[in-house]
């Protein structure tokens, strides 16, 4: 284990930067996922780290030492891509083996890591098997296999589970965890899908454009959103955003008006902010409820079983997003009203940065 620092690390392609003078410390045996829509530059960076790209400038060190000066294979680090990446004339035994006898591993030595591994990842009885004979799964546990056995100070998760289908997603979003928990070694996953982001990582890196949104734990980053872009990227469905105004302070705290006139009270303090100024509130559809509160018209309705998602007009066509048990009994068309929680409200100012209390 190891910890990984990137100091100042820029990256561009031509005139595109890609990599915008990025500094960020992940300790030792921390599961990092690097989160972001694709473009945003999680993917670069993770080949930075491998030595798959070079850097414009900064420093990558790990463990101490400096190693993007130095040839990929000597880092320390291995990777486990999207499309697996396996011989496809080699067994798994041999597909498992060959980085280790690249380096003159011993033979005996060999045969214990892949056993290990095997063990650990479940495959022992398709050790023998070549990759045309194996399920989507079964060629990721492989793949990670392959990087066990080198016994890296770093693992690097090249969106490894976007080509499985969403059940056996799951199931090997579990493995994975599992495994860090065995290994206890510095894993960094890079994915544009939070849902993977929210039920593996330690820490989450937000990016946007090149640079770091935000970085905290999963729930820091759902519950406490530095921006509105962060807000709107976390969380299913997402974060509902509706223009508000501020119009007076109450104890304190910022009272606002939704579109139709309805009053939320935030605790948001009212300090500094102007009345009349226009704000973002944002909120989640877990705390949205039916009331007495803005009347908005259902427009549809998504049944989840347990739940149900209720999509709703309001009077200035804004779309809220809220929950329902998932036998609610509901009409497209029909008129209702809803409350908002404001104490799990969010405010944003015009540059989309939260305003928190």
């Amino acid at each position: 284990m190891a910890d990984l620092s990137l100091r100042h690390v820029s990256k561009r392609f031509g005139q595109v930067e890609v990599i915008r003078d990025l500094s960020l410390e992940i300790p030792s045996g921390e599961f990092a996922v690097f989160l972001g829509p694709s473009g945003c530059g999680k993917s670069t960076l993770l080949r930075m780290i491998a030595g798959l790209e070079t850097l414009g400038a900064g420093e990558i060190h790990l463990g101490g030492a400096r190693i993007d000066t130095i040839a990929p294979g000597d880092r320390g680090v291995a990777m486990v891509f999207q499309h697996y990446a396996l011989y496809p004339h080699m067994t798994v035994r041999q597909n498992m083996a060959f980085g280790l006898r690249n380096i003159a591993t011993p033979p005996n030595e060999i045969e214990r890591k892949i056993a290990d591994a095997a063990e650990m990842l479940e495959i022992a009885e398709l050790l023998e098997r070549k990759p045309g004979q194996l399920s989507g799964g079964q060629r990721q546990r492989v793949a990670i296999g392959r990087a066990i056995v080198k016994q890296p100070r770093a693992f690097l998760f090249d969106e490894p589970l976007s080509n499985l289908d969403a059940a056996l997603r799951s199931r090997t979003r579990i493995e994975l965890a599992r495994l860090h928990q065995r290994v206890r070694a510095t894993m960094i996953f890079v994915t544009h899908d939070q849902v993977e982001a929210m039920t593996m990582a330690t820490r989450i890196v937000v990016m946007n454009q090149g640079r770091i949104e935000q970085i905290g734990t999963p729930m820091e980053i759902y519950q406490r959103p530095r921006t509105r872009f962060v807000a709107g990227f976390i969380g299913a469905p997402a974060m509902n955003f509706l223009p508000v105004a501020a119009v007076r302070e109450e104890a304190g705290h910022l009272v606002v008006t939704l579109p139709g006139g309805a009053s939320v009270t935030t605790t948001v303090p009212a300090a500094g902010l102007r009345s009349g100024a226009a704000l973002t509130l944002g909120v989640r559809a877990e705390h949205v409820h039916p009331g007495s509160g803005a009347p908005a018209r259902v427009d549809v309705i998504e049944r989840l079983g347990e739940r149900t998602l209720v999509y709703a007009n309001l009077s200035d066509g804004s779309t809220i997003v809220y929950d329902e048990p998932g036998d609610v009994v509901l009409q497209v068309g029909e008129t209702v009203h809803i409350a908002i929680d404001g104490a799990a409200a969010h405010l944003f100012d015009a540059q989309g940065m939260a305003l928190h209390g």
